[in-house]
């Protein structure tokens, strides 16, 4: 029945689809790349409008754009945020191969570009609850330390945030940071931060565009609940050859790219290195040869044109986090990845993009103090994926995508020796294997001038394989489960298969040229489980796959949207709400061993989640005083039984706030052109503080205090709210740029925590050391853990030439 069920629904909509295609009759078509005259790079979201008909179409992510239209005389218009437009009066008798290079216009000069989209495109795209920034907005904004950050850029945004200083990764809409799938150039990318959350792992040198989709996700993405983040590398400029590069206070980068063949072809390879331990050398002798505290990274891309209809690229990254106390003592975490992609066009409507890729994200540490002493333990995570991806531009007014994807995940719980007075024991966990399959099919299909709808259904499979199969019995609810048996499979015999159903739709109406109204549904599903029971996420928290133990993580989210903007598109504004609800949450029991623990699955509990909130955005574009304010308004919460049930005997569970239940997020982000030599930007966050457990009553055992919660109450209460103004300034042509000197470079100062907030990162209780008489108390108190908690000043130099 259930398979019958599944087949409709995708026959359903091949019938709307075709129904759609069938209501058109397209005769010719334009079609050709959008690409930067400067440096031959792709235009992400150009737009090519015709007037004639008050449509267009939007390049997509490698600049390519397709519209048939009857025969006819047509006026289009070629736009971007920041370039010239291109207008050509074009005589359509047959199908027109036409590329296009724009130039940066004078209005790039004159104001602080947001995004890189026409300045109306949050009214007139179907696009929701999307976000999308280009590299020169980020490199704007005050970062700490003074450096760029892509991660920390994409908290300012609605609906986006962190649980404090020191975090990794971020959380989107009441979502856990493993809801979110970051991609880079399609491979996924597991660990997104360098130094504990104050650096991301992405180099702004190699970026160009970053999107991210917190709702209304399109078909063709799948495997997280909350959140798409798509991040763009450059493809390197084919003209000439650039030197971009910064040398700031915690860490220097270079990058170098330019042609291999002009036109054709053309790379690009960057680099960064963090030196804390180079500089603490030179006034210390503490540190010992053998000590690490850096991070490096390198990102390198290079693209071929082998004809009108091919072209292939191939990117890669490599980066590592390595805390190394001595040679016997520390710990590190590292990502890397490889993908190939090749483009190719068949005729002048179906394009289409092959994917290959490799990603793999490892992390361990070593205790001890000679090889006859010593703990050593490392844990991974690869992805093996092969995605093929096809567009079909149908008419003006259809856009069909289709596609499918294959992935194979090898987990690696743990290998880890113990050595003893030089007696090894080898503690390792098995291997765990599975196979994530998917097909999907979606439309963008305008009805009217004012009614456009994107539809679309994806299937996803999952297929957890070979290994040692446990077996777990039930018991009460948040009590560890007893184990009924064992049993040995084969490497690729199956232990659990799991299919699911994913439909995706969204409508945007114009009630007028300023003004739409949006709407979207999504239901996501997840089969891998990051598992933490810490406040904030770590590079050593466990990846695990659902299994015939933990059933996979399903989503649905409902979003509506008001989009209006004012003077001639100088400011707009929107307003969103939504309501996500999901099933099978991961959380574990009290007290239980997540770490190298072989029954871990017999220690997580399943439950329900809720979140529900409301966005608020509003924007200036341009002049020189531009910038956004946004604040969310939300909630998230989960059910779990055994979890907060009070006095039930059943331990049915009550609704409980999860670790990022943020009820305000208010953020700024402003700048100020004084002149086209110095500008100022600014920051400014304010957010309710997180969720905590504190004990409610204590129990004496002869001069120790042991801490109790009352009812099994979880997260039951808050620490105090977070906030922070970050200032910089900004001054270009410093030293290149003037007479004789060719390239361009600034100056920027930044002052991160100008306040000096010592913002709580946590809360945790103590027992005073002082002896007691009997008659007193024994005292205890609350001590804050504050990550910073004082301003943070820097500088760095960046140029290019």
């Amino acid at each position: 029945m259930m398979k019958k069920n599944r087949l409709s629904a995708i026959l359903g909509l091949l019938c709307l689809v075709s129904s759609a295609i069938g209501s058109a009759q397209p005769q010719h078509t334009i079609s050709g790349y959008i690409k930067d005259a400067s440096n031959g790079e792709a235009l992400i979201g150009a737009t090519a409008y015709v007037s004639e008909i008050a449509n267009g179409a939007v390049s997509n992510a490698y600049g390519f754009y397709a519209l048939t239209l009857p025969k006819g005389t047509y006026h289009v218009s070629f736009r971007y945020m920041g370039y010239t437009d291109i207008h050509k009066e074009i005589e359509l008798t047959g199908d027109l191969r036409l590329n296009l290079e724009l130039y940066a216009g004078e209005a790039q000069l004159e104001a602080v570009v947001v995004t890189g989209e026409a300045l109306d495109e949050n009214v007139q795209s179907i696009e929701m609850s999307t976000a999308v920034m280009d590299i020169k907005s980020i490199e704007k904004m005050p970062a700490f330390a003074g450096e760029v950050d892509i991660i920390k850029s994409i908290q300012l945004l609605p609906g986006v945030s962190t649980v404090g200083e020191g975090a990794s990764g971020f959380n989107v809409r009441g979502g856990s940071v493993g809801q979110n799938l970051v991609l880079l150039d399609e491979a996924p990318v597991y660990q997104s931060s360098h130094m504990f959350g104050f650096f991301s792992v992405f180099n702004p040198d190699a970026v160009k565009d970053v999107k991210l989709y917190k709702g209304g996700i399109p078909a063709k993405y799948g495997g997280r609940l909350s959140s798409i983040l798509d991040i763009r590398m450059k493809e390197g400029n084919n003209k000439t050859y650039d030197v971009t590069g910064g040398i700031g206070t915690v860490f220097s980068r270079l990058a170098v790219e330019g042609p291999l063949k002009k036109d054709k072809s053309s790379f690009i390879i960057a680099a960064r290195r963090s030196y804390a331990d180079v500089v603490a050398r030179t006034f210390t002798d503490a540190l010992e040869d053998d000590t690490g505290l850096y991070f490096y990274d390198l990102t390198a891309k290079t693209n071929f044109n082998i004809n009108e209809k091919n072209r292939v690229y191939v990117s890669g990254y490599f980066g590592r986090d390595v805390f190394r106390l001595d040679e016997f003592q520390g710990f590190d975490w590292g990502n890397r990845t490889a993908t190939v992609r090749w483009n190719h066009l068949y005729g002048s409507k179906l394009f289409s993009n092959i994917t290959a890729f490799y990603s793999n994200y490892d992390y361990g540490f070593q205790l001890g103090e000679s090889e006859l002493d010593k703990y050593d333990w490392k844990s991974e995570i690869s992805t093996y994926n092969f995605k093929p991806e096809f567009t079909w531009f149908i008419n003006a007014g259809n856009e069909l995508t289709f596609g499918g994807e294959a992935i194979l995940y090898q987990f690696e719980p743990a290998n880890a020796i113990t050595v003893s007075d030089g007696v090894t024991a080898d503690i390792s966990l098995d291997h765990r294997k599975a196979l994530e399959t998917s097909l999907y099919l979606g439309n963008d299909q305008q009805l009217t001038d004012r009614l456009t709808l994107q539809y679309g259904l994806r299937f996803s499979r999952f297929d957890y394989m070979g290994g040692t199969a446990y077996q777990y019995g039930d018991t009460l609810p948040g009590m560890e489960r007893p184990l009924i048996s064992v049993e040995e499979k084969g490497d690729w015999e199956s232990i659990k298969t799991f299919g699911n159903l994913e439909p995706r739709a969204s409508f945007r109406y114009q009630l007028s040229k300023v003004t739409s109204v949006k709407g979207s549904y999504n239901r996501m599903n997840q089969y891998i489980h990051l598992i933490s029971n810490t406040t904030a996420a770590t590079p050593i928290d466990i990846w695990q796959p659902s299994s015939n133990n933990t059933r996979p993580q399903q989503g649905d989210q409902v979003a509506l949207g008001y989009f209006r903007n004012f003077q001639s598109n100088a400011y707009e504004t929107s307003a969103e709400v939504y309501y996500k609800w999901s099933h099978n949450q991961v959380d574990y029991i009290d007290g239980a061993d997540l770490f190298i623990n072989e029954f871990l699955e017999s220690q997580l509990l399943s439950g329900r989640g809720r979140a529900y909130g409301l966005e608020l955005y509003a924007k200036k574009n341009t002049g020189k005083l531009t910038g956004w304010v946004s604040y969310t308004l939300g909630k998230s919460e989960l059910k779990v039984d055994g979890i907060n049930y009070g006095y039930r005997k059943d331990r049915v569970g009550s609704w409980y706030p999860t670790k990022f239940d943020q009820r305000h997020n208010l953020k700024v982000a402003a700048f100020y052109d004084l002149s086209k030599k110095v500008s100022f930007s600014s920051n400014f966050s304010f957010i309710s503080g997180t969720p905590t457990t504190f004990p409610t009553d204590r129990i004496m055992i002869q001069e120790y205090v042991i801490p109790y919660i009352d009812g099994n109450k979880r997260n039951n209460f808050r620490i105090p709210a977070y906030h922070r103004l970050d200032l910089a300034i900004t001054i270009n042509n410093v030293w290149r740029g003037k007479k004789g000197r060719s390239g361009e470079d600034n100056l920027v100062v930044s002052v991160y925590n100008v306040y000096a907030r010592k913002n709580p990162f946590s809360i945790y209780f103590s027992q005073g050391r002082e002896r007691q008489s009997a008659e007193q108390p024994i005292a205890t108190s609350a001590n804050q853990l504050s990550m910073l908690g004082t301003l943070i000043p820097a500088i760095s130099y960046n140029f290019k030439f």
